[in-house]
């Protein structure tokens, strides 16, 4: 009888199986790619992949298929595209809003937040969170990222000594620094405390996330469930949400409690620091509702661990490659020391204005184009919700489209000369050479665009110049092998040179 169960279980599988990539074969036959096997298509291409493989992997097919090539796992249609028109048609829809059944391994940690959500509740989420990002709030943040980015600079003073450093490490930490006391109103002083139990936890889950995308075999939820990733992930996953939790229910507590003594606002004085009060991204979750009804606190924490994931990770490559070509060109890190000293003089320790990180244009387009060389999220992707037409070309409802972002930036046909480091691709009488506004998209764009992309390039500008107002930048090691882990990250670190200027 068991054996009766199985074997038509199976062949409802192979049935279901072999529908799907019929249908999707109709559509799919007039894209180039690679050929795939039956039952598990392209899956021998996965067998030894690594991240630090996936870089070079998508560009060796689009180098052979181009610019908008197929892999079949399984039954599932993968699209890559690099072009730039096809990518416009989906990054600017209204109703392919829906993240690739690939992001569904972020699920366990970050929930339905803001990155993962979809629909209504996308929107409504959206809405509350807008309010996050006024200018009014950025502004009170200049003061953290000159706090801790003082900080990475004392870290960094006894190693400059002109010898190669890895400077990667020092960055991340500063970053999650920045962004826990920004998002959370805490600090966790993982610059100094860097043997925290949350800063190794974030480190591993990305570890043990990039492993679920290159082991095809671990998509699969019964064989990942099977595997010891996956009670590595619970035990990690636990670690990060006690830690925000604790956050949440005190600051919680503390709103409440201030709301009761008549001093609700986000500006009154506080009486132990003699400093008015800075309003954390916690703070307006806190005070938000959907539909008439507070956030509960579940909600609150997919959102504030989203911030968490996000806000990090992407901001300490965006500083760490952009101070790596700083050092690789002394002529533009020279010029961006003179803008520097232009506005805010020669005192490296002098605080720095939202009105001085706006002013400094030149280090704007520096970073504009280090993330255009080396975009924080190299890939990311869709589930289509309905059929598309690609130019003619019918792509299925279910399929998953991947934007290569990095290997569109570095396309000729849209930067020429694409692998020089030029910052004056960005300067204000150039920008219409673009052919398209999605030709360049380092935070997303359309609908979907990165929401805390403001409060990026603030955070960008102030570390980055902070450090060019203190170090010279003398020397950069060879080209990191580039890896992906959620987001692009050099494998072995990344090594720069550096001198005290004063």
């Amino acid at each position: 009888m068991m054996l009766q169960l199985l074997l038509a279980i199976l062949a409802v599988t192979l049935t279901i199986n072999y529908l799907l990539v019929r249908r999707n074969l109709k559509y799919g036959k007039h894209i180039p790619g690679p050929t795939p096997l039956p039952l598990v298509g392209c899956f021998y291409l996965y067998i030894n992949l690594k991240p630090e493989d996936i870089i070079d992997f998508v560009s060796n097919l689009k180098n052979k298929y181009g610019n908008l090539f197929r892999v079949w796992i399984g039954n599932r249609l993968a699209l890559f595209c690099t072009n730039v028109k096809y990518n416009e048609i989906v990054l600017s829809s209204q109703k392919l809003l829906r993240k690739s059944e690939l992001y569904k391994f972020l699920v366990p940690w970050l929930g339905d937040g803001l990155l993962l959500s979809t629909g209504q509740k996308w929107f409504a989420k959206r809405k509350i969170l807008t309010p996050a990002f006024h200018f009014k709030i950025l502004d009170q943040f200049i003061e953290v990222f000159h706090k801790q980015s003082t900080v990475l600079v004392e870290r960094l003073r006894p190693e400059a000594t002109g010898t190669l450093v890895n400077i990667y490490p020092y960055v991340t930490l500063a970053a999650l620094d920045i962004i826990c006391e920004t998002a959370m109103g805490t600090s966790i002083n993982a610059q100094t405390d860097t043997e925290s139990e949350y800063v190794k936890a974030i480190t591993e889950l990305s570890l043990v996330l990039t492993g679920r995308f290159v082991k095809v075999w671990q998509r699969v939820d019964f064989l990942f469930n099977l595997s010891a990733d996956r009670k590595r992930q619970d035990k990690i996953i636990r670690v990060l949400h006690a830690f925000t939790t604790k956050i949440i229910q005190s600051r919680r507590q503390e709103l409440m409690a201030r709301a009761a003594e008549g001093n609700p606002g986000e500006d009154e004085e506080n009486a132990d620091i003699g400093t008015k009060r800075r309003m954390a991204f916690l703070d307006v979750l806190l005070q938000a509702t959907i539909d008439g009804r507070p956030l509960t606190d579940k909600e609150i924490q997919e959102e504030v661990d989203t911030f968490m994931f996000e806000g990090h990770d992407t901001t300490t490559i965006a500083i760490s490659f952009t101070l790596l070509l700083l050092a690789r060109h002394p002529e533009v890190q020279e010029r961006v020391h003179q803008e520097l000293v232009d506005i805010l003089g020669n005192d490296p320790r002098a605080p720095v204005s939202h009105r001085n990180l706006q002013d400094m244009k030149y280090l704007e387009m520096v970073i504009k184009e280090s993330l255009r060389l080396y975009p924080p999220v190299p890939i990311i992707a869709r589930r289509f919700t309905e059929n598309v037409d690609l130019g003619g070309k019918i792509v299925p409802e279910g399929s998953n489209f991947n934007i290569g972002i990095m290997h569109m930036h570095r396309d000729p046909s849209v930067f020429p000369d694409p692998e020089r480091f030029d910052p004056e691709r960005f300067a204000p009488d150039r920008t219409m050479e673009l052919t398209s506004p999605y030709a360049y998209v380092p935070f997303s764009a359309g609908p979907r665009n990165c929401i805390g992309q403001k409060f990026a390039m603030l955070e960008l500008k102030s570390t980055v110049s902070k450090v060019i107002r203190h170090f010279k930048l003398t020397s950069a090691g060879p080209e990191p092998k580039l890896t992906m882990q959620l987001t692009l990250k050099p494998k072995d670190g990344l090594f720069i040179g550096f001198v005290p200027r004063v």
